[in-house]
């Protein structure tokens, strides 16, 4: 078996649906086989994509185990030489998979790759990720990409051949079954969130590349794969970053974060509920973003409890 594709989905059954369609009808001539992980779904996904898709590996959780203990799963049940974790509000171009199948086995110093991601206009999204750093937490990440493309590449960048990077975006990520098993997969610790950045940073460590591919364009519907829960995948988000931290920076550098996350969490809090005032309300950008800076601020306050953030 070439590859064996990987697709986590919760609550997004249109979604799942078009993904796994976008591998099964991938112009290549590899050997490869759709494992779907369903994470606890309420919506049609437990009768719809069995019913559609009967050559497919369904595996069914009756709660949201997350996004890495689900990809776990399945790459145990794996028989692929490469594993691709797809995301379930991403599709395949109809070709894109067997250009990076062939990149991986052409540079075998190449532990993980990943695509250029598009949004559904045909924009370029991020698709390169840097290590987080006190500054790439507490400077803004657009800042950076413009001022210093070099250190921090992105978007904004028109790449025409592969570059190595620090991490990519795992909305599409190929990688090898054995550097997988050798690493002991994604770091469960994580639910949602830098579970494929932290891959990246030990793959590196074992002396793997990491490759942005920008010929694979990739469309993703980003954001779609956590339901529309803001706010909750946000207080995911930041839960992440303090492991990441706690994992491979130092005490200093850690208590550093905390303390300047905080003050700037509050100058967003209150900016953000200025302009919602400002606005009477009618913004709901401004709207959304003050009411996922106050559900950070009360998480904070509860002292970081596991039980919030997306549904376990």
């Amino acid at each position: 078996m070439d590859v064996s594709a990987i697709i986590v989905t919760r609550n997004t059954c249109q979604l799942a649906r078009t993904a796994v369609e976008s591998v099964l009808r991938s112009r290549d001539d590899l050997s490869k086989e759709v494992l779907v992980v369903d994470n606890g779904s309420t919506d049609d996904t437990p009768k719809e994509l069995p019913r559609r898709f009967p050559e497919v590996r369904y595996l069914r959780a009756e709660q949201n185990l997350g996004y890495p203990r689900a990809s776990n799963w399945a790459a145990h049940e794996a028989k692929g030489r490469f594993l691709l974790l797809l995301n379930s509000d991403a599709v395949l171009p109809p070709g894109g998979l067997a250009v990076a199948v062939e990149w991986m086995r052409t540079h075998p110093d190449c532990g993980a790759c990943g695509a250029q991601l598009l949004n559904p206009d045909g924009s370029r999204q991020n698709s390169i990720a840097n290590f987080p750093t006190l500054t790439t937490e507490m400077i803004n990440k657009s800042l950076l990409r413009r001022v210093w493309p070099s250190r921090f590449p992105g978007k904004e960048q028109t790449f025409s051949e592969p570059v190595e990077v620090e991490s990519v975006v795992g909305a599409f990520f190929l990688t090898r079954k054995d550097l997988w098993d050798k690493l002991g997969g994604l770091d469960e610790d994580y639910f949602f969130f830098l579970e494929e950045t932290d891959f990246c940073y030990r793959a590196r460590k074992a002396g793997m590349r990491i490759v942005h591919l920008p010929q694979v364009q990739v469309r993703h519907e980003q954001g779609g794969s956590a339901g529309g829960m803001r706010a909750a995948a946000r207080i995911e988000y930041w839960r992440s970053r303090y492991l990441f931290f706690s994992k491979h920076r130092p005490p200093g550098i850690r208590l550093a974060l905390q303390i300047g996350l905080a003050g700037r969490l509050l100058i967003d809090t209150l900016a953000s509920g200025l302009m919602t005032v400002l606005s009477f309300g009618c913004s709901e950008r401004w709207r959304q973003k003050f009411a996922g800076y106050r559900a950070l601020i009360a998480w904070h306050c509860l002292g970081r409890p596991q039980n919030r953030g997306l549904p376990r």
